[in-house]
């Protein structure tokens, strides 16, 4: 009997690098967790790479990242499980998905676990579409050749309120379709101020949304989403803790402002227990912190059979493949902090973020990406 094989079965995974980066910022970033006393002002983020390549030379490149805490624990639980790729077939994604999250399972199949595999899921995605000659969105399959998108860069809390309006000014010039703005200061009419001058500075017709960071209690949050309701707000972003589902679903039912949350949640069961509790209209997986793409279509999968809107969080440059594949028209965030990581940047025009067309997420590593990485480890020979 003939059997038609393809070249790409027969392929195995020959090497695997995993690599700890510190990309440091600019300006210590401060959110609402700042003002309550329970971060502190973010100065850097770490950032953990994953490159794989095949017997037949074939590459991917992945990354997933930890902000303040986390990024050397997430660096040594891939480094522990890396070697479990050797030998295995690239293409059985979702095979080596569950292989991953079982070989540390003692740890949890949520949190750090699984943000450590995220990174090798994406790199094996990246891999799959680069061989196959297709960017990530069209080998997902689009529904749109670009996605909306909004700033949140400028909009942070110890920005000064003049700024906030330059920031503002600056984004929509670029292209950029709509701003963030963090509240959930103590002195909440100091965020209604905040709130009210965007808006006037910017007029009605450009989309705008406020994001509390869960930084409020359920009193709080119903008189504030009371509050901004006249802004006719894109969305309330977080007004509560993550996992307080009910008191999310209580004002997703009550205001007319919808309600987004989700980044917080670090694996596809805990995104599928507040989809049930109907607690956000807007739903923000973040792909790295669920565990990779994998995970992530699962979600979005539940998403969109709930009716949910889809608002991937951070991470652009990935999340504007999964967003262009998403049947309801998403938006995705807009943050410059990972530009200097890449060799590549996404290009913006009239509103919306074009998907690439390059193979695969379409990104290569910076000189300067290297010049930040602090550790790597190496498992099984390059071809």
């Amino acid at each position: 009997m003939h059997t038609n094989r393809s070249a790409a079965t027969d392929d195995r995974i020959a090497w695997v690098k995993v690599s700890a980066c510190t990309l440091p910022l600019a300006t210590p970033i401060s959110d609402a967790k700042v003002l309550t006393g329970r971060q502190k002002p973010m100065t850097e983020i770490a950032i953990l790479f994953a490159e794989i390549e095949t017997t037949s030379g074939h590459q991917g490149l992945g990354f997933s990242y930890s902000k303040r805490a986390g990024g050397p624990g997430q660096f040594a639980h891939a480094r522990e499980i890396a070697p479990a790729l050797i030998g295995e077939d690239p293409s059985d994604i979702a095979r080596l998905w569950d292989k991953l999250c079982w070989a540390g399972a003692s740890v949890g199949r949520s949190g750090m676990a699984t943000q450590a595999i995220g990174a090798f899921d994406v790199a094996l995605w990246d891999l799959k579409a680069r061989r196959a000659g297709l960017s990530l969105a069209k080998l997902l399959g689009t529904h749109r050749e670009s996605v909306r998108c909004y700033n949140t860069s400028g909009g942070f809390l110890h920005t000064p309120l003049e700024q906030l309006l330059v920031n503002a000014s600056a984004s929509i010039a670029r292209g950029i379709g709509g701003i963030k703005l963090k509240v959930g200061q103590p002195d909440c009419a100091l965020d209604v101020q905040r709130v009210s001058a965007v808006r006037r500075h910017l007029g009605d017709g450009v989309p705008l949304m406020v994001d509390a960071n869960q930084q409020w209690d359920r009193p709080t949050a119903q008189r504030m989403c009371r509050l901004f309701e006249p802004f006719n707000l894109v969305w309330i972003e977080e007004p509560l803790d993550a996992y307080d589902h009910e008191g999310h679903a209580a004002l997703a039912a009550q205001f007319d402002t919808p309600i987004a949350t989700g980044e917080m949640l670090t694996s596809a069961a805990e995104h599928g227990d507040l989809i049930r509790h109907r607690a956000a209209d807007y739903l923000m997986p973040d792909a790295p912190r669920v565990g990779g793409i994998t995970p992530f279509l699962k979600i979005a999968t539940l998403a969109d059979h709930a009716g949910l809107m889809l608002a991937p969080h951070f991470a652009m440059e990935l999340h504007v493949h999964l967003a262009a594949a998403y049947p309801r028209e998403p938006w995705v965030e807009h943050f410059e902090w990972l530009e200097p990581l890449f060799n590549e940047r996404i290009e913006i025009r009239d509103g919306r973020m074009l998907v690439p067309r390059r193979p695969g997420l379409g990104l290569s590593l910076s000189e300067q990406s290297r010049a930040w990485t602090r550790e790597v480890v190496e498992v099984g020979q390059r071809p």
